[in-house]
């Protein structure tokens, strides 16, 4: 007769993902049996303190991890070394930070997040549910689930394991893209989109998963290493396994070409969520990819560096010559986080220790400028002209101004604003040049990073596309720039969305009219039989859409005061990081 035995879990290990996951649950309790009224401060706090307890147990794990060099737990399966904690210290940080601007209502007294998820957009039934003040409370336990398959993504130490992680932080990403407040068709479609891609993606993994079993007889990151170099004759199944796993997480951080999602679902979803995406999910998912790299496949680098050059240049050109031409704010900052994926991924093709190190520095230096920047958008708004506008049903509306309507996301929408709050437009700014590499600031010393991990890693012909492509991105930065701070509001909107030829078909004049490009922003398209007078009328009724900056209730100011602070800290004193980063960046086999 056998006897079961216990297995030995060194629960201390699993602090921060237990935390986490743990507060997600009690969410859920919180959810179907605290009042309603209770329910927000209860949820706010309750999320706030679990991604704090997440990183106080990185911290406390920290001297007994780095002179042990890593633990194995649960058999093997989460692997806990520096780079681990280093990764899920950032993810913890980002995750409470965007909180923060998830949980902001602003002066308005609203938040991002449509009231009822179910209802059809434009409903009587959606309309009840914003007059009757219904908050989305559910946003809450569904960051912090996604949080936690984040805090598990990059510690994994078999393919099942990651498959698992994979899915626990996508699934609730999903439902967090469709539940914007304005523009719900919009953010539908998007989350439809991550969705359908994602549930794809994920398959492919999940086939080359399977692939990866039958070369090796098991998921385990070592023994798979270990048949790489003894088991001959199943190289075409590794290789097609590899280059499936490769392919589910490169879809995660959003690399060329599986990057077709991400300026569709940067856009459509609220700008909240869309912030946490771009820091947290790309950390935790170049986690994933690291440990695969540097422990699961260093031994067909031969074979597949060249997939993987090809894929790194071609996401630094995709990126910065599709920022070029965008429009819209989250759109340009979409393909600017697939150029930082291709800068990322010249420090990973480094296959050196300071590659490493450098990977996980820039991945703070951009998750810190990212969340500053969204949540900088979330702030600046448009304004209907016409105070007290009758069945506009929005919250919010300000009787001697109008009614504060959605984010101005189109460019021109941004022209002046250096000159009505230089704070926000300066602030905006810092984060604009950190993007850039600009000195003194964050992400001048990542890309210095990874540039010279990849020169000394052999790849400098990778290195000098970088170089050449962080260059051009300057331009788009720069001409955000130059729109805050030396542009006029009117002058620019007219010129940049026709009122002009408007006020030529008219016979009027429409100088007086500011921000036309909040038509837009709106968007409501015009009739296609509309007659021209009626085309004009109701241009020059959407342009009398103005531009604002709303005051922030107080959590995005700090969100974003913190990660202004961590750009400037990062790129005057980074040497400190740094060391720790070099210190911690060694891997598990």
């Amino acid at each position: 007769m056998t006897t079961f035995t216990a297995p030995d879990i060194q629960w201390a290990q699993l602090a921060p993902v237990i935390v986490v996951l743990g507060a997600a649950v009690v969410g859920v309790l919180v959810e179907a049996f605290a009042p309603q009224r209770l329910r927000r401060p209860v949820q706010l706090g309750l999320a706030l303190a679990a991604t704090a307890g997440a990183l106080v147990g990185v911290a406390a794990l920290w001297n007994g991890v780095q002179e042990s060099g890593g633990v194995d737990v649960l058999g093997g399966s989460l692997l806990v070394d520096g780079p681990t904690l280093v990764l899920q210290g950032a993810t913890a940080l980002f995750a409470l930070l965007s909180i923060l601007v998830i949980a902001d209502r602003t002066e308005t007294g609203e938040d991002a997040f449509t009231p009822q998820a179910a209802a059809i957009p434009g409903s009587d039934y959606e309309d009840t549910a914003r007059r009757m003040g219904l908050t989305q409370t559910e946003v809450y336990p569904l960051v912090l689930f996604a949080t936690g398959g984040m805090l598990i993504f990059p510690a994994t130490g078999d393919l099942l394991t990651l498959f698992v992680a994979l899915e626990v932080l996508s699934l609730p990403l999903y439902l967090l893209c469709g539940l914007a407040r304005r523009r719900r068709l919009l953010s539908q479609e998007a989350a439809m989109k991550y969705f359908l891609l994602g549930s794809f993606a994920s398959a492919v993994m999940l086939f080359g998963i399977a692939l990866l079993y039958g070369f090796a007889g098991s998921v385990r990151y070592q023994e798979i290493a270990a048949a790489t170099a003894t088991t001959v004759g199943l190289d075409g199944l590794l290789l097609t396994g590899a280059v499936m796993v490769l392919v589910g997480l490169l879809f995660k951080v959003g690399a060329v070409p599986f990057h077709a999602w991400t300026p569709d679902v940067y856009q459509g979803a609220p700008t909240p969520i869309t912030a946490f995406m771009a820091a947290c999910t790309k950390v935790a998912a170049f986690g994933a990819l690291v440990r695969i790299v540097y422990v699961v496949l260093p031994d067909l680098q031969w074979d597949l560096a060249p997939a993987l050059w090809t894929v790194a240049i071609l996401t630094m050109v995709v990126g910065t010559v599709a920022a070029l031409l965008q429009t819209d704010v989250k759109r340009m900052l979409a393909y600017s986080s697939i150029a930082h994926a291709g800068f990322v991924l010249t420090g990973i093709i480094a296959l050196t220790q300071d590659g490493l190190a450098s990977v996980l520095f820039y991945l703070l230096a951009y998750g810190a400028a990212t969340i500053g920047a969204f949540a900088i958008v979330t702030l600046v708004r448009e304004r209907s002209g016409a105070a007290g506008v009758a069945g506009d049903g929005m919250d919010g509306a300000d009787a001697a101004g109008g009614s504060v309507l959605g984010e101005a996301t189109h460019l021109s929408q941004w022209a002046g604003l250096g000159r009505t709050n230089p704070l926000l437009a300066g602030t905006f700014t810092l984060f604009l040049l950190s993007f850039a590499g600009i000195p003194l600031t964050a992400g001048f010393t990542g890309k210095f990073a990874v540039f010279s991990a990849a020169v000394g890693g052999g790849a400098t012909a990778l290195a000098v596309v970088g170089v050449l492509a962080s260059a051009a991105a300057a331009f788009f930065y720069v001409r955000v720039i130059v729109l805050m701070f030396f542009t006029s509001p009117a002058t620019d909107a007219r010129d940049r969305d026709g009122l002009r030829g408007a006020e030529a078909a008219s016979g009027g004049s429409t100088a007086q009219v500011p921000a036309a490009s909040a038509a837009t922003g709106a968007g409501e398209p015009a009739t296609a039989g509309a007659s021209t007078g009626g085309a004009v009328a109701a241009t020059l009724e959407a342009a009398r859409t103005t531009t604002t900056v709303v005051a922030s209730e107080g959590l995005t100011t700090v969100a974003v005061a913190i990660c202004a602070v961590l750009t400037l800290v990062l790129g005057v004193v980074p040497g400190p990081v740094l060391d720790v980063v070099a210190d911690a960046a060694r891997l598990l086999p």
